[in-house]
């Protein structure tokens, strides 16, 4: 059985629907590539999933250790690069939320970010950066 599936509704508009769930995403083009932005374009959603997929990572992790990661936040900026056309980097910014996570917490959370799968099964040539903001 398909994971997703997708109809093209003509206008460089792709409409996918989750076979599990039934929940359904609309895509569209980007202004800079014929389109009218007005949804998600596919390169967005891969920057989507890397932040989704790294930030329930650290919520996997947490859960297992006792931590609350309740309320983190994360900022996804994409930069396209030319000849060809494709994601050159995807910087994730996760803001924690207020609470006294040890230097080792800390560290151990940012450490299981890097191991999210979206994050391992991306190409090498595409720049990635985590960073974290930790409210004091």
């Amino acid at each position: 059985m398909a994971t997703v599936t997708g109809t093209y509704c003509g206008d460089l508009r792709v409409e996918c629907r989750h076979e599990q769930s039934g929940a359904t995403l609309m895509t569209d083009a980007p202004v800079d590539n014929c389109g009218k932005g007005q949804a998600f374009s596919p390169t967005d959603l891969v920057g989507a999933a890397l932040g989704a997929c790294a930030m329930t990572i650290i919520g996997i992790y947490a859960q297992n250790h006792g931590l609350d990661v309740t309320g983190m936040t994360m900022e996804v900026t994409k930069t396209m690069s030319a000849n060809p056309r494709r994601i050159g980097r995807l910087e994730v910014v996760f803001t924690m939320p207020r609470r006294a996570y040890s230097d080792k917490e800390r560290a151990s959370i940012e450490r299981a970010a890097h191991t999210c799968p979206v994050h391992m099964s991306l190409s090498a040539d595409m720049e990635q950066v985590f960073t974290f903001v930790w409210p004091d």
